[in-house]
This record gives structure tokens, C-alpha cells and sequence, in this order.
């Protein structure tokens, strides 16, 4: 069931990160061609996109987590026989798990206390942008949670997903 939810959590992020980067793509070029051009902008738009680049960056945290992308040093647990792989992929869930946690309730606070205050241009309430890490960090404990339960379950992880390297 979690794993599910995780997929479909996956693809919400996915649409939400394709439908913000095009939206800061068409503000910028059109705020560029607009100052160059015709000597005028949109103001808005450099707040806007301001919010929507750190969106980006946390539900693009979320679909790396999924694809299991970030950084990692698994020297020593790659050397271990299984069950000692499980135990630390346990241990190391636990702990991820932990720390989202406590940033999602950092995340709320802060989003909370920003929802009164407003954007000098936009008006926008500044907790849009504190909202980001609360979607992120509610997104990376269910990918982290989704990983528990399989790890708990005794599955092997999913191999990670790169794309394919240049020139190969």
C-alpha cells in the first residue's frame, strides 16, 4: 500500500517539477526578451521564479531519493554478506526516516510562521516557499518509509536507476 502511494507521490512530483521548470523557463526568457527588447520587464516574475527554483530543488530531491541517485558510500556494505546488508539498510532507514521527520516539523513551522508574511513584489505569503520543505521532506519519508517496509520485508532494493552515460 505504501509503495503505491510512494509511485503515485512520485509522479504528482514529477508533473509539479516539469510544469515549474517550464513556468521559470517562459518568466526568465520572457523577462529577458522584455528588458533587452523593449526596455521593460515583469517584475513578478524574478520573485516567482524564485519560489518555483526552490520547489524544484525539493521535489527533485524526492524523484533522486526514488531513483535512489543521491550520493552514497557503500564501500563496507557492499562487502558484507547479506544479512548484514539488511541490518544496515534497516539501521540506515530508521535514521532517514528519524531526520525527515524532524525536518518536516521544522519545515511546518517555519512555513507556519511565514504564512503572514508577504513577498515585497508578488505579495505572495512567503510560506509558499517554506511550504516546498514540507512536501519535500513528507515526500523523502515515504520514499524512505516505502524502503523501510520492503527492507523489513526482506526484499532486495531496486538496483539504482542512472540514466545512460555519455558516450556509452
Amino acid at each position: 500500500m505504501i509503495a503505491g502511494l510512494a509511485a503515485r507521490a512520485l509522479a504528482v512530483a514529477e508533473w509539479l517539477l516539469a510544469l515549474a521548470l517550464a513556468a521559470m523557463l517562459a518568466m526568465v526568457f520572457g523577462n529577458v526578451v522584455l528588458r533587452y527588447g523593449f526596455n521593460s520587464g515583469i517584475t513578478v516574475s524574478e520573485e516567482v521564479s524564485r519560489i518555483l527554483f526552490v520547489w524544484v530543488t525539493f521535489l527533485g530531491a524526492v524523484a533522486v531519493m526514488q531513483r535512489r541517485g543521491h550520493l552514497g558510500f557503500d564501500l563496507v556494505v557492499r562487502a558484507l554478506p547479506p544479512r548484514g546488508r539488511q541490518a544496515c539498510r534497516i539501521v540506515s532507514g530508521v535514521l532517514m526516516l528519524v531526520c525527515c521527520l524532524v525536518f518536516l516539523h521544522g519545515a511546518w513551522t517555519q512555513t507556519a510562521m511565514n504564512l503572514a508574511n508577504a513577498a515585497p513584489v508578488s505579495g505572495l505569503p512567503l510560506g509558499l516557499a517554506y511550504a516546498a520543505a514540507v512536501v519535500g521532506a513528507a515526500g523523502l519519508a515515504l520514499m524512505v518509509a516505502a524502503d523501510l517496509l520492503g527492507a523489513l520485508a526482506g526484499r532486495e532494493p531496486p538496483p539504482p536507476h542512472h540514466e545512460a552515460e555519455p558516450g556509452a
